[in-house]
């Protein structure tokens, strides 16, 4: 209990243990029992209980997604990752956010997705017939990186031989939004943002003479966008555009990866999927609750408020703790078992009230397929050596994974 105590009174986002990256869960549990609105040292609050996190999601007036004074003083307001982040539909508030997110929800309907189905099927087939080939696979780069990569690329039409850089850039990008920022991610961030401006640049300017069809090309829907209502400026059009790629990739290689490590640590649950495939569906549910892929998110506070009982005053930075929130026994029963079949599972690895993820029932499509398909084909896979953790406090993920296939 002291220990416990101990590890909730010392939870530091700037100073967080190597040890909480392999896993964070214990010192989100020291959290929920001990400080579960926890006053960070550097200011702002942690929320780390389920009740608490959904309540926020659910008052965006109280609790604003916009980041230009965070931003402004993390980034500088000259900057390429300070106009990209404060630009895109995550990080704003309605009016602008809604409008974005209208858009880009009418092409992620499950309707509108079906056509990407049969091509996304072929993908994944030709990956495995690869790996089939060699007997092995590191399961991340080989596979799980390799999917959302292609399906951005095709809700985008971006020409299949210009998507190599394309997941480098999402990676120095969304790495720039860690709790702390070295100059490297700074550097990292600022030049893959110059390299994607200057492709989307010209992507669009292509597209502008020469549309897609907006049922399944988003650019094209993005680009028609003011044919409703009021039409997205250049800037706002290009920095959507990087946010899709970046979201799309994020959350759905670490539900793949995520998914491949758990199956590996639990083989009970693993059989039993296999056993029973109509339980895929559940079974991806339970690996974004069980290991979220987006751990934290953020809000700052409007005005002077109380979260669990604790005054809160205005302009509070408000840090999320999604990863603590799906493990909450209020909320689930027995959270630390991984449950293929947990029923229900109202987790929060895609948020919730109006900035729910736009994109959840893509990655769900990507996820259902791609592990659906690898299971199938290899039952018997086995870990081949420990799985490397990416040290990211924000986004829980593997970046390596060396598979012996059988």
């Amino acid at each position: 209990m002291r220990s416990d105590a101990a590890l909730a009174r010392n939870f530091d986002l700037r100073n967080l243990p190597e040890s909480f990256y392999e896993n964070p869960f214990p010192a989100y549990a020291a959290l929920r029992e001990h400080a579960p609105v926890k006053h960070l040292p550097g200011g702002g609050v942690f929320l780390s209980r389920y009740a608490d996190v959904l309540r926020v999601y659910h008052d965006p007036l109280t609790f604003s997604s916009d980041k230009k004074i965070e931003f402004g003083a993390k980034y500088g307001t000259n900057s390429r990752l300070f106009r990209h982040h404060t630009t895109s539909l995550v990080f704003n508030d309605a009016p602008y956010h809604a409008r974005v997110r209208r858009t880009i929800l009418g092409a992620m309907i499950p309707k509108a997705l079906a056509p990407l189905e049969p091509k996304l099927i072929r993908l994944v087939d030709r990956l495995l017939d690869d790996a089939e080939a060699r007997g092995r696979m590191d399961a991340i780069p080989d596979f799980a990186a390799a999917i959302p990569v292609e399906v951005i690329g095709d809700l985008l039409a971006v020409p299949d031989a210009d998507r190599g850089p394309l997941r480098g850039w999402s990676l120095a990008i969304l790495g720039a939004l860690e709790p702390v920022l070295t100059a490297e991610a700074f550097e990292r961030g600022e030049g893959a943002l110059a390299e994607f401006h200057a492709y989307l640049a010209q992507l669009i300017a292509k597209r502008r003479t020469h549309p897609g069809d907006p049922e399944r090309d988003v650019l094209t829907r993005l680009l028609q966008s003011g044919e409703h209502g009021e039409p997205l400026s250049e800037a706002e059009l290009m920095e959507n555009c990087v946010f899709l790629l970046n979201a799309g990739h994020e959350t759905t290689s670490n539900l793949i990866g995520n998914a491949l490590e758990l199956f590996g640590r639990f083989p009970e649950a693993r059989a039993r999927l296999i056993a029973n495939p109509e339980l895929i569906r559940s079974a991806v549910e339970e690996v974004l609750r069980y290991e979220s892929s987006n751990q934290l998110g953020n809000r700052i506070t409007t005005c002077e408020t109380e979260i669990g009982g604790v005054a809160i005053p205005a302009g509070c930075f408000v840090t999320l703790g999604i990863g603590a929130a799906n493990r909450d026994a209020a909320a689930f029963a027995e959270p630390d078992r991984f449950d293929i079949a947990r029923h229900p599972n109202r987790h929060l690895g895609f948020a919730a009230g109006p900035h729910q993820c736009a994109g959840m029932n893509l990655a769900r499509m990507e996820g259902r397929i791609a592990l659906g398909a690898f299971l199938a084909r290899f039952p018997d896979y086995v870990i081949a050596a420990p799985p490397v953790r990416s040290r990211r406090a924000r986004f829980r993920g593997v970046t390596s994974m060396p598979l012996r296939l059988r």
